[in-house]
């Protein structure tokens, strides 16, 4: 049965339970007044529930305890990173907590699962390059407030790489992300309150969509280089992301039904799943995208199996194409340089303009509904009517007419 005692000596109170058939003593740093026993007995409850549960950690609730290296338990990763340094935790015991940097490692292996390799990249790098110089010798639990804000505030005054200016807010805001999860995990296992606590994200500045008018994008397909006009034919006129094209696969191109279905990405040349699950979708081919995909048929098809691919049958590469095709074709034209990003905005206001019904374009887009719709592209909405690709249809015949369907070209 556990109990609650006073030390003689130093008035401090003890907690007195047994576990695993051992008798275990631990001393607070609780002075014997009525409010500190209550408080007391509170912990001694969860102790007792955690015994009885079979999840009792020692290390978790007497991390600097003599008695913890008897229990710790392989299983638990962060029990066997060695200590330094104390924090009073909400329960008045000194917990002891381990360095940042051994503890960024337990909490990245344990996150790593979930991201994708592009994610854990960055991640990695931002944790090695800004995190742990900056904290790797701290305990986790002597990370003050201060100290984040002086990072922050040092973070400012970086200058960004290849570029004149400083770190921008939203650069500043990822770094500091991964240091936020890292610190509010670590305060939940050593309980202690995370010293990130009333400090918000920086603001970012709202950026508006700087999508291509009809004429330019004729423009851009007209002179583009012949291996990639089918594929930013495609790009313009379905939506899609730079990796949902560069991972479009010939099994994914069902012509009968006349549907693109967007299964798989490539970003950073791996295979990938889609960006989110409602990324998962079927598109609609307009006729000029149906007629690019069947010109890119014959050109790509018998060589591999991407719809876009290089010369080696790879998919293709982001940078390349943005750095070698992308860029350089605006410059020839006169048009301000942007993103290929920009191409999955020009579909949605061409959608827009042609009036066709959101809730279709949100689906074509992947969006679960139509919010995002409404408040990236409200300046494009007209008056709106309810139809279902037909109308965008009209628009390109219109005005594309058989400027689109060319002849088919060797490679991509």
């Amino acid at each position: 049965m556990a109990s609650i005692q006073k030390r003689k000596e130093t008035g401090l109170l003890i907690v007195d339970f047994y576990f695993q058939g051992q008798r275990c003593r631990e001393q607070t740093a609780l002075t014997d007044t009525a409010a500190n026993r209550k408080r007391l007995g509170k912990v001694l409850e969860k102790i007792e529930e955690a015994i009885n549960s079979g999840t009792f950690d020692y290390r978790q609730f007497f991390p600097s305890s003599k008695n913890a290296a008897k229990f710790d338990q392989v299983s638990n990763p962060v029990a066997h990173l060695p200590t330094e340094g104390g924090v009073a935790s909400g329960t008045g015991l000194v917990v002891a907590t381990p360095r940042f940097a051994d503890f960024a490692e337990v909490w990245y292996s344990e996150k790593e699962i979930e991201w994708r390799t592009s994610h854990k990249k960055t991640v990695r790098d931002d944790i090695d390059k800004r995190l742990i110089p900056q904290f790797g010798d701290k305990a986790v639990g002597s990370i003050t407030k201060a100290d984040i804000l002086a990072f922050r505030a040092d973070l400012a005054k970086v200058q960004a790489r290849g570029k004149e200016v400083t770190l921008s807010n939203p650069r500043i805001n990822k770094i500091l992300n991964p240091l936020r999860q890292i610190l509010c995990e670590a305060a939940d296992r050593f309980n202690f309150r995370t010293p990130f606590q009333n400090i918000k994200q920086l603001k970012v500045k709202r950026t508006d969509v700087d999508p291509f008018s009809l004429e330019e994008v004729k423009t851009i397909i007209g002179t583009v280089r012949a291996d990639f006009k089918h594929y930013f034919t495609v790009r313009f006129f379905t939506g899609m992301r730079s990796g949902e094209v560069h991972g479009l696969k010939w099994k994914y191109v069902d012509f009968e039904r006349r549907l693109i279905l967007v299964r798989e990405t490539v970003v950073g040349g791996e295979e990938t799943y889609t960006k989110t699950d409602s990324s998962q979708r079927e598109i609609q081919m307009s006729q000029v995208v149906f007629d690019a995909l069947k010109e890119q048929e014959k050109s790509t098809r018998k060589i591999s199996g991407f719809v876009f691919c290089n010369r080696e049958g790879l998919p293709l590469d982001y940078k390349n194409v943005n750095n070698r095709v992308w860029k350089p074709l605006l410059r020839h034209l006169g048009l301000k340089v942007r993103r290929p990003y920009q191409c999955r905005h020009t579909a949605a206001t061409l959608w827009l303009g042609a009036g066709e019904n959101p809730e279709w374009i949100a689906r074509q887009l992947g969006h679960t509904t139509t919010e995002m719709l409404f408040r990236v592209y409200s300046r494009y909405v007209p008056n709106l009517t309810r139809r279902d690709g037909s109308a965008i249809e009209r628009l390109l015949a219109a005005n594309l007419g058989a400027e689109v369907t060319t002849n088919s070209v060797q490679g991509a």
